[in-house]
Formats: C-alpha cells, sequence, structure tokens
C-alpha cells in the first residue's frame, strides 16, 4: 500500500480527530506494535491530549502509518519512555520481548490481545505475559473494542472496556485512562478473569442460542403439520395436488403460530414465578435453573415473535401477487358467471376478514413498540414504572390483540365438524391454547385475594413457615 494511503482512516468516511498540542514533559502512553490497532489506540489517545509513543522493530518504515503527534521510535525506546505501555502484539511475539525485560520492569503492560478459539483449560494471553514479565504489572483489558470503535470514538461503539489485573493501582490506572479516552471501565477482578474477557469477543449470540432454538423448533413442527394435514394427505387420498402451497402459503400460515407461542412464552416464565412464591410464601427462595434461565431470555423471545409477525405481514402482502391467487380468482368468476349469481356477497366474512385484519394491524404495531422499548438506548430513558408498563401492560395488550386475531381468524370453525379432516384440528387451535392459558393465568393473579397476597410476598412478607424466629435466653427469675 503506498505511504500516502496509510494516513487515510481505516474505514471509508472516517474523519481523523482534532489533534491537540501534547506537553512532551508529559508521562508518555507507549504502544508496541504498528498494527491496524495500534494506530487506531495512538489516534484515540492523541485525541485526548496525551503524549503517545508508538515501538516499533522498523521506526523508519512504519513512522508514515501514524499521525502528526505520534512519536514512532524503536521498542526499547518506548518502553523507557512510557510508564503505561499496550502490548498490542499477537501472543506468539510476546517472546521478541524478552529483552526488554530490564526496560519493562516496574511497567504497566496492557494486554489488548485476543484468542482465535475458545480457551477453556489454556492460561489466558495475560496470565502467559505476566509469566514473562513477573516483575511488571499486566493488566486486560481494551480487547473488546475494536479498530473502529478507538478510531471513532465511543459514540459509534461500544463504551465498556472490561479490565482485570491482580495490581490495583496498575488496574485503577488504565481504568482512569479509558475513562479519559470516553470509555466505561468494567473492574473483572483479578487476572485470572482474563480468560473470561478474552473469550467475550469470540462468542457468537451467546444469548439466543435456546430462544432461536425455540423458534426454529416451533416453526418446523407447525410447518410440517400443516403439511401433512394440508398438503400430504389431500394428495394421497383424494388426489389433490397443493404443492404449490410450500413456499408461501404455508410459510404465511405458520409464522403466526410461531409468533403468538413465542409471545406466549415471554409471559409465561413470570406466571410460574409468581405461582412459585404464591406457594412457597415468600421471595427468599430461588427460583429452579431452568425457570431462571427462562426469565433471562425473554427479551430475546420477544424480539423473535415480533420478527416472525413483521414477517407474516410482508407475506400476507405479497400473497395477492402469486399466479396461483389469480387464478383461483379468475376461476371463483367464472363459476359465478355460469352459475347466473349477481352478488357473492357474505355479510359474516366482510366482518370476520375486517376484524381479523384490523386486530393484526394494531398488534403488530404493539409488537413494533415492545420492539423499540426493548432496545437499551430507548430502555435507559424511561424510569422503572414507565418500562414495567410498557414490558408488563402493554406486553399482555400485544398477547390479548395477538389472540384474538388468531380466534377472529378462526371464527366459528373450531366448532365445524368439517374442519378436522382426517381427524386433525385446525393448526389455529393449537397455537391458541397455550396463549389463552397465560391470558387466564394473568386474570387469575389479578383477583385481590392473590394479587394482594402477592403484593405483600414481594416487599419482603413471609408466612410463619419460612420467618426467622431469634429468641433470646430466658432469665434466670428466682434471684431479684
Amino acid at each position: 500500500m503506498p505511504q500516502g494511503e496509510m494516513r487515510k482512516p481505516l474505514l471509508g468516511g472516517a474523519a481523523e480527530p482534532d489533534v491537540p498540542a501534547c506537553d512532551l514533559k508529559s508521562p508518555a502512553v507507549g504502544i508496541l506494535g504498528t498494527g491496524d490497532f495500534s494506530r487506531s489506540l495512538a489516534h484515540r489517545l492523541l485525541a485526548c491530549g496525551l503524549r503517545v509513543i508508538v515501538g516499533s522493530r522498523s521506526p523508519d518504515r512504519n513512522a508514515d502509518r501514524f499521525p502528526a503527534g505520534v512519536e514512532v521510535s524503536t521498542q526499547r525506546d518506548a518502553a523507557a519512555q512510557a510508564h503505561v505501555l499496550f502490548v498490542a502484539l499477537f501472543p506468539d511475539h510476546y517472546s521478541s520481548l524478552a529483552a526488554l525485560k530490564g526496560e519493562l520492569a516496574g511497567k504497566v503492560l496492557v494486554d489488548v490481545s485476543n484468542g482465535t478459539t475458545l480457551n477453556r483449560s489454556r492460561p489466558s494471553n495475560a496470565e502467559e505475559l505476566a509469566a514473562l514479565f513477573p516483575e511488571s504489572s499486566v493488566v486486560k483489558g481494551f480487547n473488546v473494542l475494536s479498530a473502529w470503535a478507538l478510531l471513532n470514538g465511543p459514540r459509534d461503539g461500544s463504551r465498556q472496556v472490561l479490565i482485570c489485573s491482580d495490581d490495583f493501582q496498575a488496574k485503577n490506572r488504565v481504568a482512569l485512562l479509558a475513562r479519559s479516552m470516553g470509555f466505561v471501565p468494567v473492574d473483572m477482578g483479578c487476572l485470572s478473569s482474563a480468560r473470561d474477557i478474552e473469550n467475550a469477543p469470540l462468542y457468537l449470540f451467546p444469548s439466543w442460542g435456546s430462544p432461536f432454538l425455540c423458534a426454529v423448533c416451533l416453526f418446523f413442527s407447525f410447518y410440517i403439520y400443516n403439511f401433512f394435514r394440508g398438503v400430504l394427505l389431500p394428495y394421497v387420498i383424494k388426489g389433490h395436488n397443493v404443492f404449490y402451497k410450500l413456499p408461501v402459503e404455508m410459510v404465511n400460515e405458520t409464522l403466526p403460530l410461531v409468533s403468538l407461542v413465542m409471545l406466549a412464552l415471554v409471559y409465561l416464565p413470570g406466571l410460574l414465578a409468581a405461582g412459585l412464591q404464591l406457594l412457597r410464601g415468600t421471595k427468599y427462595q430461588t427460583f429452579p435453573m431452568w425457570l431462571d434461565r427462562w426469565l433471562c431470555m425473554r427479551k430475546q423471545l420477544g424480539l423473535l415473535s415480533f420478527f416472525c409477525a413483521a414477517m407474516h405481514a410482508l407475506y400476507s402482502l405479497c400473497l395477492p401477487m402469486r399466479s396461483s391467487a389469480r387464478y383461483k380468482l379468475l376461476n371463483a368468476a367464472f363459476k359465478q358467471v355460469k352459475l347466473g349469481q349477481e352478488s357473492s356477497w357474505m355479510e359474516q366474512d366482510v366482518w370476520r376478514m375486517e376484524l381479523y385484519l384490523s386486530f393484526g394491524i394494531v398488534a403488530l404495531g404493539v409488537l413494533s413498540l415492545l420492539a423499540v422499548t426493548s432496545l437499551p438506548s430507548v430502555g435507559n430513558s424511561l424510569n422503572w414504572r414507565e418500562f414495567s408498563f410498557v414490558q408488563s401492560g402493554l406486553g399482555y395488550a400485544a398477547l390479548s390483540i395477538s389472540t384474538l386475531h388468531t380466534l377472529t381468524f378462526g371464527w366459528n370453525r373450531a366448532f365445524d365438524p368439517g374442519q378436522y379432516e382426517f381427524y386433525l384440528p385446525p393448526t389455529f387451535v393449537l397455537a391458541v391454547l397455550l396463549p389463552c392459558i397465560v391470558l387466564l393465568g394473568r386474570l387469575a393473579l389479578a383477583l385481590p385475594c392473590l394479587s394482594l397476597r402477592l403484593a405483600r410476598i414481594r416487599r419482603g412478607w413471609e408466612t410463619r413457615l419460612h420467618q426467622v424466629h431469634f429468641r433470646l435466653p430466658d432469665e434466670d427469675m428466682s434471684t431479684v
């Protein structure tokens, strides 16, 4: 790459920060390494008014990589002048710093490296660095930040910086440095926590695994049931070929079922937790592990429910565009003309469809509001009462309206024996069972006899079975 190009930002559209003048007599912050992360880190430190010196094995060749104001020197000079040094090298190259052990003694070394695979048993990179330099104070940190976040500042990336060290003073010094750069340091404890910090960037949506698996299982369960009931059996028994329904119509019939069940699964664990507290008569007993995990994944379940509902709306808008829909419309018109019917208006079906669409639009709107308020930037602007009203009050409203949407779709067909073809109930009958149970459970908890008792328990009241009594030793009444 030409040398002139190295002065440009790492990503297009990112402007270099305004570089304030720094005092040459002020303590320098060193960086060992000249990669992309080192360059972004030098940009950010320099923008904060700090004196930055970069240690390189080839300072003349790498000087043009960094903005004016950053000193690029040898690694030995950087180690001698700076008290805090960021080790921005691959862990395999840590041994190349062995010759600087004397200059690095008593210095603070910030390990910013990450692993390539999850480390569950080996020592962390930071612990290996501490073993190589026992006279230095090693701090793990800044590895969860990308070069983009460093170059553009905390406004365009995560603000949290996870740090850990066995040296309390060194850890505080790095924490103050992170705050001066606009980030929020999070103390993770001793250096033994470095393995968890290094593993953090390697996890792929750790809190989404179970909710996503649940959504996939529900989708395929309903889809296979619909395929078996509405496509395969009619073809085998009656010879009706409707396999054209598989790509669009069957998917569109399955998505709302998944969305409704997933939304019910958001509020079911809260009811189970309330029931356990009422049964136990105390709030000081922990929930079972499975229930605790279920409670922690409600946000992900709700967002997946919203995603399925939004996809259902898009699929529904595309239904009239299909060739099969146009052919069906033409066939229905031809039959009407052939039978001599002037009007095929059916008042009941018209009202059913109008109500069905209205409930669906309102339910999607409320779900959209719930999804927006789940964003940290929006949720942090709400107080607890507002957030509770939106997530609980409007959440149950969304579940109720979505259930009405499904019930209106079914109308009176749930009681029509003809709908139970091959002795299999329609899918909307199966999907509406769990939401109705959840709504009935919520109504039961709203009864005064239960709601007042639950409120007392959550304020700390306990039944006598769980109350702890303290008894003083009996006094000897024989002496006065």
